[in-house]
C-alpha cells in the first residue's frame, strides 16, 4: 500500500520526538492514502509555519506486516471514534493515552471539530452529537504510525 505524508520541507528520518502532541490519535506520523490530502496537509503546515515549502513524502508499507502490529481501526464516525479523539486531544501529559503501534481513522476536520466542541461543551447531547456526525459527507481518513516498531514499516519511496 502506497501512503502520503504532508510536510512543509523534505526528510528522510521519520523522529516521533517532533510530532506534535495532542493531535486526534496522539503524537505519531500521519499519513493518507490520497495524495491530494497529503497536499492539503502539506499548504496547511506551510501556512502555519510560513518555511520551506508544501511538499509530498510517498511511503510503502505492507498491509500484512501493518497487521502483525498492535492496530484500533475505526471505519467511521462514530461516539467511540470521538471519545478516542477527545481522550487524545485532552491528554495534558507527555504519555501516550493508549498503546496501539498504528491507528487508522477519520480526520476529525474542521466540521467534525464543531461537533466534538459542541458535545464537549454541553451544548448537544450524546444522540445529536451522534445523529451529526453520521450526516458528515466528505470523509477523510487517516493512518497514525505512534511507534518505532510501526515507523520501520514504512519505506521511503
Amino acid at each position: 500500500m502506497i501512503l502520503y505524508h504532508g510536510t512543509n520541507k523534505a526528510f528522510d528520518t521519520i523522529d516521533l520526538t517532533k510530532s506534535k502532541p495532542n493531535k486526534d490519535f496522539g503524537q505519531g506520523f500521519y499519513l493518507s492514502r490520497e495524495y491530494s490530502q497529503a497536499m492539503e496537509m502539506a499548504k496547511i503546515k506551510f501556512d502555519q509555519i510560513k518555511t520551506g515549502f508544501p511538499t509530498v513524502l510517498t511511503y510503502e508499507v505492507d498491509e500484512q506486516q501493518m497487521n502483525q502490529l498492535k492496530v484500533l481501526r475505526f471505519d467511521a464516525y462514530t461516539f467511540e471514534w470521538a471519545q478516542f479523539i477527545l481522550m487524545n486531544r485532552r491528554n495534558d501529559t507527555d504519555k501516550p493515552m493508549h498503546d496501539y503501534d498504528i491507528v487508522y481513522g477519520p480526520i476529525a476536520n474542521d466540521k467534525v471539530g464543531v461537533q466534538l466542541w459542541k458535545f464537549e461543551n454541553q451544548m448537544i447531547d450524546l444522540e445529536t452529537f451522534t445523529r451529526n456526525l453520521h450526516r458528515m459527507e466528505g470523509i477523510t481518513f487517516q493512518y497514525f504510525f505512534g511507534t518505532e516498531r510501526a515507523i520501520k514499516l514504512l519505506k521511503k519511496l
